[in-house]
Order: C-alpha cells, then structure tokens, then sequence
C-alpha cells in the first residue's frame, strides 16, 4: 500500500493504533479555545475541510516525491514511465507503507497533459496481477489484471481533453477523467526461485505517448548530475494547507457529489484556486480558526480511524476488513485509509484486514507466541496472504524470507486441511511448525495485514459486512 510520504507514519502513532484497537473510547480532535463565533465557524469547517482534502494532498506529495528522481530508482523516477521494484520487499523498503511481501510493484504516474498514452499489458500466465488505477482523490477507479479477465494488448489512457483522440486499429480505449493518472501494479511471486519470471512479466509492463506508439523509440537517458535520490515533499502546515487544497481542486476538479461539501467551505475561502492566507476579504479570526483546524486535523482523523475500528472490529473477529478503494461521500473513511493503506484497491480485486490487538483486545506483543487456527481457506479464485509489520508499517528487520505466508507456500496441514500460523519472535523447533512461522518484532508491538486476492464473485460482499467468511480470530498470547 503506498506511503504518503508526508504524514502516513506520524499521524498514525502507535498509540493511537493500540487505543484504537481497544475497548476504550479514542480521543476526540484538539477543541479550539472559545473565542468569537467567526473563528468557531472557520475551525469547524477547516477540520471537515481537512479531512476533505488530506487524501488529495498525501496523493500530490506522494506524487512530488516519488517523481523527484530523474535517474530511476525502483518505484521511483521521472512521470510516463514504468518503474518496477525488482526484488522482493525487505525491512528498508519504504516506498510504500505496508509493503507486499509476496508479490513485485510496478508503479507508474501518467501525466496525460502533453496527450494520450499507451499502456501495454504482456500475457501473464500462472501468476495473478493487477495495475490499479488511482485518481488523485484515491479512487481506484480502473483495473487491469487477472481479475478483470484483461487480454494482453495496447491500452490507451485517454484524459478530459482529449475525447475525441483517434485511436490505433487493434488498440483499446481506456478514458479516465484527471490528467493524472496513478497506475499501482502488483505482480504475484511464488519464491525466490520466481524472481525472474516475475522480473520478465514486468518487462511487459510499458508505457509510450501515443504520439510516438509504433515507433522504435526508447525514453532519453537522464542527463548528466542528475537527481538519483527522492526529495521527501511535505504537506503544508497552518492555513497553507488550504492553498494547497485549492491548487488540487483546481487541477482535478472534484466530483459533482462533493458540491455540498465544497459550498461549505467555499464560505471560509476554501475552494478550487482560491488561497485563504492571501484571501482579503477573510478576517483575522477565520484564517487563524483554519490554521488551528490543520493543527487539530491528525488527531481528528485519529480519531475517526478509531471510530472505524470500533464499529468494523466485532463483524471481523477483531480485525479492520474492508473493501476500500471507492469511497462515495465518505471523505472520515477515505482520510483514514490515505494514512493507514493509500492505494488500496477495491474488492472484487484485493481485501484487506487488519489488526493490532488479539481478540482480548490487548496490544499484540512481539515477544509474545500467537497461534492463529485457519479453519478454512478464503473463497478467492487467486489465493491469499498473510504478512506481519511493525507498528510503522514496515516489514521485520532481521527476518526476510520470514514476513509472510501465502497460500502457495510449503505449508504443513493438519489431518483436515486446516492450517495453524505460528506468529512469534524465533523459529518453531517443530519442523511442521516452522515452515508455518511467520517472524515477529520482539520487544514491539506489532500489525497483521490478511490480503486476498480477487474473491470469489458474491464472496467479497459477504466477507466485508461479515456474513461470509471471516480472518481466524488472535488468540490471547501463549
């Protein structure tokens, strides 16, 4: 799940994530010191408004940063190209948070202002994979890959302006209503020994301006003294933040099911192209009640997360399970998931679950053992996963080959097919238990991220509200 650099690790501390897990009540945001009725108004609406817009600004610096480097560095480098992560994730990996230990990235930022581009999809066999679509506002709003049913070919992203493009004969149209596009792919690795037939499928993976497609034409090597390390870009702080947010409106023009809300706040200056702090006509009190408002946004969406994880936790046997990716008018939910999970996909192509306490809800212990009871496989057609990461959401140091466990992995089962998953800081000495061990952070606390992969059609749904298949409880530690 990719980072957003800026804020995705700090605003989400781990003892919010550990309150947030427990049955006690989570914090609400900072309140604003009583004051006049003009800075009340503008504080209430700047911390909605922040919760509005953090996914489009963490999209933007995530953007900045990853785009910074003109030599490419695995997921990173210059826009319009494809950028693949080579080798499997490991402790230092931190271009996206939560990493996949079981599967490759290529990851690509189309901007489509300069005109169409072309995406070319290799054949892909016995491997499931995904390029996800995201929108600046973290919609994942197209998909290509196993669970589409994709055929291999030449995929045309046709941007707002330039509908009435005419297409190649044999190529497929794909419109898309921002000019700039995020493309997350995920291809899935079986093992090491897998690294090259993955690295080749990625191979496959391109992208070339419409303009020069069916030419022999090659991306012009970075010149000399160029950038090869990521500039981190920070997202502003004080009523800054809402000249920024304005910069983003205005470049991605929001949905029409967001004019409520924009009405709103175009009442205390905030608004596509508009800029509070150079705004006149606003009094002192309003652009000081939008700056508070910024300061108390991360404890807000603390707060909202926990709200979330109270209401979501008991239909999931004490885990965080959705099917995020698409997101309406819930602007809390879309928040959240922008710190805790950016680019997440929607269900019919991966769900998620997560957890931080086991099921007496205290924190889990990385010095403790955790025995997880997998009665059942999840209904998916492209199997699943099972990953531990540190309350910071990286994988263990110390433990590479020992982060997860799929469903292809050399497992031992039991007399009747089910599977128990050892969770602890030191390899099993039972030789059946340590090829079922997945390693721990000792001394820390630690997260458990289920992921499964295209689910069953009808078994997404049921899975999501809690009817169908759930993650096997966490046990209190032994």
């Amino acid at each position: 799940m990719p980072r957003g650099y800026a804020r995705a690790a700090a605003l989400l501390t781990t003892a919010a994530i550990i309150s947030a897990c427990s049955s006690g009540g989570g914090a609400p945001a900072v309140s604003p010191t009583p004051t006049s009725a003009e800075y009340q108004r503008a504080y209430a609406l700047g911390l909605e408004a922040y919760v509005y817009g953090l996914p489009l600004l963490v999209t933007d610096a995530t953007f900045q940063t990853m785009t910074s480097v003109e030599v490419p560095q695995g997921a990173y480098g210059p826009v319009n190209q494809m950028h693949n992560v080579r080798s499997p994730n490991g402790a230092s990996s931190t271009a996206v948070v939560a990493p996949g230990a079981t599967s490759l990235s290529s990851i690509a930022w189309v901007d489509l202002a300069g005109g169409p581009q072309v995406l070319h999809v290799p054949e892909v066999t016995d491997h499931f994979f995904v390029l996800a679509f995201i929108d600046p506002y973290t919609e994942n709003i197209a998909n290509l890959g196993t669970a589409s049913a994709t055929e291999p070919g030449d995929y045309v992203l046709v941007g707002p302006q330039q509908r009435d493009v005419a297409l190649p004969q044999g190529t497929h149209r794909l419109d898309v209503d921002y000019s700039r596009i995020w493309i997350i792919g995920s291809t899935q690795l079986k093992g090491q020994s897998d690294i090259p037939a993955v690295n080749a499928i990625q191979d496959g993976y391109t992208l070339t301006p419409l303009s020069a497609f069916g030419t022999a034409s090659t991306p012009s090597p970075a010149p000399s003294g160029s950038a090869t390390a990521p500039t981190p870009h920070a997202i502003p702080t004080g009523a800054a933040f809402f000249d920024a947010l304005g910069a983003q409106l205005a470049a991605f023009p929001p949905p029409a099911a967001d004019a409520p809300a924009l009405q709103r706040f175009a009442s205390v200056g905030i608004g596509p192209g508009r800029t509070p702090t150079t705004d006149t006509s606003l009094g002192a009190d309003t652009v000081r009640g939008l700056a508070d408002a910024v300061a108390a946004g991360p404890a807000q969406v603390q707060s909202d997360l926990q709200s979330i994880i109270r209401s979501d936790a008991p239909k999931h046997d004490g885990y965080l399970l959705g099917g995020f990716g698409s997101y309406g008018t819930d602007y809390a939910e879309r928040a959240v998931i922008s710190q805790i999970g950016l680019g997440a996909f929607v269900p019919d192509q991966a769900v998620y679950a997560m957890a931080w306490s086991d099921s007496s809800g205290a924190a889990l212990d990385g010095s403790s053992s955790y025995v997880l009871h997998l009665a059942e496989a999840p209904p998916t057609s492209e199997g699943w996963s099972l990953t531990v990461y540190t309350l910071g959401g990286a994988l263990v140091p110390g433990a590479p080959g020992h982060n997860a466990l799929t469903d292809v992995s050399p497992l031992t089962r039991n007399a009747d097919g089910s599977i128990d998953l050892y969770l602890q800081p030191t390899q099993p000495a039972d030789p059946a238990q340590a090829a079922n061990w997945i390693a721990t952070p000792a001394g820390q606390g630690f997260e458990v991220a289920w992921r499964l992969f295209a689910p069953d059609p009808g078994a997404g749904a049921s899975i999501v509200d809690g009817t169908g298949w759930q993650p096997p409880a966490i046990p209190a530690s032994s």
